[in-house]
């Protein structure tokens, strides 16, 4: 199992804009006009009644663009990329109903600062529009999520804001909502996510302290938590019994009675990773872990060597107990380990 590209954070642009000091000089007027919408019109396609053809995807990335008026006449624009400009406003795009994608982001580039600035949902008409499927607002000045809704949507990239608290999150208006990013925000606890049918969730490099509200999201199959202040995983919730993925590295976690946590998860639980946190300086880290994740296939992002799951099973089998747990039945049984252990057996 691969590690998500989008959610490992290295090498990505995409934005984690610092706080800057006032501009001395605001950023010039510059509204949108026809001459600078022509050039980024593009892919012909037919017209929902079927009786015209138009562009439907239109690209006005870096454009020092201040005003999006003149869009309120593109009605049949589905794919939409105003990233890098000067926008607070996105009222013009409440009638392009038929927008599928939206990039409306700034790239953490010094010659960007001071770039789109959205600061709320509230004032914004992105719940207004029915099929609008991915949304990208990262780099914004967002602080809350507040007025967010859409049912279409399926992902959503809010990367690099200033968001403190999740309010808002609701499963009744994200109901098809599948991928959220909030990684590089100030968010402190995980407390505020309804969103049931959420499969990915992507929250490094915020100051998160607490591991609440997980118990609602029975269909996450990844949790990224990269970077952040976790001392145990207190919070992950047996009623997750989808997750696959598990992302702590860079955390501050140093008992091993935190991984006792993610026993009722081992059935699902496919690649773990906790480098970075003293845990992992432990001695027989790996084999501890594997005592009690009996179907883990990756660890650190490196596969379960056959000879690791061979020393692991002799643990099993003689009732080792993990550091800090209790003298006892063991945490697995040789029935419950996974196919390649008797493979290293029978030779």
């Amino acid at each position: 199992m691969e590690d998500d590209p989008v959610s490992d954070g290295e090498g990505e642009q995409t934005v984690v804009k610092e706080e800057q000091g006032a501009p001395e000089d605001k950023a010039r007027v510059c509204p949108l006009t026809q001459d600078t919408i022509v050039p980024g019109l593009s892919l012909l396609c037919r017209t929902g009644n079927g009786l015209s053809h138009a562009f439907v995807k239109l690209d006005l990335r870096d454009k020092e663009l201040t005003d999006i008026a003149a869009l309120s006449h593109f009605v049949h624009l589905r794919f939409l990329d105003v990233s890098n400009n000067h926008l607070a406003d996105l009222s013009p795009l409440k009638s392009l109903t038929d927008l599928l994608w939206l990039k409306a982001s700034v790239l953490c580039d010094a010659s960007h600062i001071d770039n789109n600035a959205v600061s709320s949902f509230k004032d914004q008409p992105l719940g207004q529009l029915p099929y609008l499927q991915w949304l990208s607002l990262a780099g914004n000045q967002l602080e809350d999520m507040e007025g967010l809704g859409g049912t279409a949507l399926e992902s959503l990239n809010l990367i690099g804001n200033r968001i403190q608290r999740v309010h808002g999150l609701h499963y009744g208006h994200l109901t098809n909502l599948v991928t959220l990013e909030l990684r590089g925000n100030r968010l402190d606890t995980t407390d505020g996510i309804y969103l049931p049918n959420l499969r990915r969730l992507y929250l490094a490099q915020n100051v998160i302290k607490r591991l609440e509200g997980l118990e609602r999201l029975e269909r996450l199959t990844t949790l990224h938590l990269r970077d952040n202040q976790l001392e145990t995983l207190d919070g992950i919730s047996p009623s997750m019994t989808s997750l696959q993925y598990l992302n702590v590295r860079g955390n501050l976690i140093d008992s091993q009675k935190a991984l006792q946590s993610l026993v009722p998860l081992s059935s699902t639980l496919r690649a773990l990773v906790v480098s970075e946190n003293p845990l992992a300086e432990t001695e027989d880290y790996r084999l501890e872990v594997l005592t009690c994740l009996t179907h883990l296939e990756r660890l650190d992002k490196e596969p379960i060597s056959s000879e690791e799951w061979a020393e692991a099973r002799e643990r099993i089998k003689v009732g080792v107990a993990p550091a800090g747990r209790d003298k006892g039945p063991p945490l697995g049984t040789a029935a419950s380990l996974p196919a390649v252990l008797y493979g290293v057996a029978q030779h």
